[in-house]
């Protein structure tokens, strides 16, 4: 019979231990760890862990402080998470694949092709919310990065210049809203070798956006308002739907809003390799 278990640990960060029913002193906690019923969480300074239940649904914990099982389990809703669930446990069976990955988002950076930069999107990709972040390899620590956006008719209808590399883009602008299809291009300020190919985007069709929005209004009324364990469901979400655009800028916000929990960067650099956007 396949061992049950209360809950599982998404992401951990801090000198954290649990005391578990079958071992005479705590141990520290670590990712993948099923935790049961009996066992206690003892949670150190600074602390960040995430869990998910059997059930799909999702906890925090952010104090420091000793933690029962009872206690996590009181703070789950009696609501039946049905929409949610399916793409929780997607999220369970990437963090057991990701258990031996050693590494990062840093050191995931692979060149499809002979040009010096990439973006961690497909060559082509659908794209359904307004708001994307699009990613690139870095050429260098002191190169200023130029992006361009055009129309289907090569026409130029954006740009931006940053020294990072990524860009947040809104597909509302002004300048974008009116169109369904675009291609973006990064390149090197000042140095016309190091450039990017061209990448087209395309707003995912009206008649196609209804059933996903009936399924994406269920599950956001299942999961809390915007933490990163339900960014992850919903990175799941829309990478099941083929919407990997999406779900890259799912992981960018839960990296930018909790830089500091490295189990986050690996389930991202884990998503990346899973599709064909990089290699650790």
């Amino acid at each position: 019979m396949a061992q049950t278990f209360e809950f599982r640990v998404l992401a951990n960060k801090g000198a954290n231990k649990v005391q578990t029913t079958n071992t005479t002193a705590p141990v520290f906690l670590r990712t993948g760890i099923k935790l049961n019923e009996g066992d206690a969480l003892i949670v150190g300074q600074n602390p960040y862990v995430g869990l998910m239940h059997k059930s799909g649904q999702t906890v925090e914990v952010k104090e420091p402080g000793n933690i029962t099982i009872e206690d996590l389990q009181a703070k789950l809703t009696k609501s039946d998470n049905s929409a949610s669930n399916r793409y929780a446990k997607f999220v369970l069976n990437k963090a057991d694949a990701t258990q031996d990955v050693n590494g990062n988002l840093t050191r995931a950076v692979h060149r499809a092709n002979s040009t010096a930069i990439e973006l961690m999107i497909p060559q082509s990709v659908q794209v359904y919310n307004p708001e994307a972040t699009l990613r690139w390899n870095s050429v260098g620590d002191s190169a200023y990065y130029f992006i361009t956006i055009k129309n289907i008719f090569d026409e130029e209808i954006f740009t931006a210049e940053t020294d990072k590399t990524y860009l947040s883009i809104n597909f509302n602008d002004e300048n974008l809203a009116e169109e369904q299809l675009i291609t973006v291009q990064v390149t090197v300020k000042g140095n016309e070798e190091l450039f990017s190919p061209s990448y087209g985007i395309e707003r995912l069709p009206v008649e196609d956006q209804i059933d996903l929005q009936e399924e994406l209004d269920a599950i956001k009324a299942e999961i809390p308002y915007d933490s990163p364990l339900s960014k992850l469901i919903l990175a799941s979400f829309y990478e099941e739907h083929g919407l990997l655009l999406d779900a890259i800028t799912q992981y960018e916000e839960i990296i930018a809003n909790d830089p500091d929990v490295e189990d986050f960067q690996v389930l991202y650099g884990e998503f990346l390799i899973n599709n064909g956007l990089s290699q650790l």
